[in-house]
């Protein structure tokens, strides 16, 4: 299944280190130094973090440090992960502080609160992916346990509830971690997300070609269908639900750094739907689906290929996507469920970007390329971004 990936870049294991950080996050630091009376204006380099780290991976024969992972609870509040680091702001990016280095390599993020959070992430030079966990905002992870599943996602409804995802498997948790339920899902599945602990969606792959998403409302005992699309190919895709909406990406081949898939999408939990972007390349030849769509291609052209999306009240959905042919990252939106989609025109460098939207203006990008990485803000919907975050070689001409 072709998905968006991330960077994993090899690092040697470094004490973690306890950083003052306000748990609560409730307002910026300012007891940091005696110089804190006067605050630093907003930047926009690296703020002066992760140096030890930034010299272990500087010099010709080394990776530099990259992002993987963002997620905001609030305009100010957020973090942002990578290879061995966390860093975090509680004043919208203006500064940001060390909360955690050592050696977990994030994958993805998932913070229920300002204190209780969750991660899939690695060791280092190593593939297998772990289960990890913080009841302090980020300072200190511990291995969760999950038996003989090793999950390649996650998803957390709250400190104590959530989901394990395998490539087509689910289990949840109840109590934080300490045991798991495996989920029934139908025959076939290749992605899966849930609402709740009642309301899920399921991608599956029909043999012989094709691809369906279906619906339960009873934890899983029970499935029905909400979308079919006939295809030749079926690499697999991905889901994404919120309340109402249901989104779903589906890939067809790839080649020469290009992708072909279409998005559907559906504002009333699956009864109808709209094939919103359909994306043919040279490449990877037609994307699935036969509706006319709304747009022919997705965001960050050439033969762009999708990042995350993120869902927002009842009709607002943002597609990140990168081109490694263009190297430009940019996102495209929809403010009326799926019935008009816009390609914000691409004003940053690199070919790999992860959105984390608040509302339907205000939303944050991490942009990785082979030398670069940096935080970006929006407050037009991704019309026009700022930059906030930025190891040195990405503020490099």
């Amino acid at each position: 299944m072709i998905r968006h990936k991330w960077l994993k870049r090899s690092s040697l294991a470094v004490t973690a280190l306890l950083l003052a950080w306000p748990i609560s996050w409730a307002a910026p630091a300012r007891d940091v130094s005696a110089a804190a009376a006067a605050p630093a204006p907003c930047g926009s380099g690296d703020h002066g973090l992760l140096q030890s780290l930034q010299k272990q991976h500087s010099g010709a024969d080394q990776n530099p440090l990259h992002f993987t992972d963002i997620q905001f609870l609030s305009g100010s509040t957020g973090r942002a992960a990578g290879t061995g680091f966390l860093i975090g702001t509680s004043d919208a990016g203006c500064h940001w502080q060390e909360i955690y280095q050592g050696q977990w390599q994030f994958e993805q993020l998932d913070f229920s609160d300002n204190v209780n959070g969750w991660a899939i992430a690695t060791m280092p030079s190593q593939q297998t992916p772990y289960l990890i966990k913080t009841t302090d905002g980020g300072s200190h992870w511990k291995s969760v346990y999950t038996g003989n599943m090793r999950f390649g996602r996650m998803q957390m409804l709250d400190k104590n509830t959530g989901y394990g995802y395998t490539g087509n498997a689910a289990y949840r948790t109840d109590n934080g971690g300490n045991s798991w339920v495996k989920v029934p899902t139908p025959a076939n599945t290749r992605y899966t997300t849930f609402n709740n602990t009642k309301t899920g969606y399921v991608l599956t792959v029909i043999p012989g070609g094709g691809y369906k998403v279906m619906k339960t409302a009873d934890g899983g005992h029970s499935w029905s269908t909400k979308l079919t699309v006939k295809t030749s190919v079926t690499v697999g895709g991905e889901l994404y639900s919120k309340d109402n909406q249901i989104w779903a990406v589906l890939y067809g081949e790839a080649g020469m750094s290009q992708v072909s898939y279409s998005l559907y999408g559906s504002t009333d939990q699956g009864s109808h739907w709209k094939r919103v972007i359909g994306q043919d390349t040279a490449g990877g030849g037609p994307s699935p689906g036969g509706w006319t769509p709304v747009v022919k291609d997705g965001p960050a052209q050439p033969g762009g290929h999708p990042g995350n999306m993120q869902l927002i009240g009842k009709e607002t959905a943002f597609l990140a996507g990168g081109s490694p042919a263009g190297e430009v990252v940019s996102v495209g939106v929809t403010y009326n469920g799926g019935k008009t989609w816009k390609n914000v025109k691409p004003t940053v460098s690199g070919y790999d970007g992860r959105i984390s939207f608040v509302d339907g203006k205000t939303g944050w990008l991490v942009v990785t390329s082979a030398t670069k990485s940096s935080i970006y803000s929006t407050k037009d919907g991704g019309a026009t971004w700022s930059r906030k975050f930025a190891f040195p070689e990405a503020l490099e001409p």
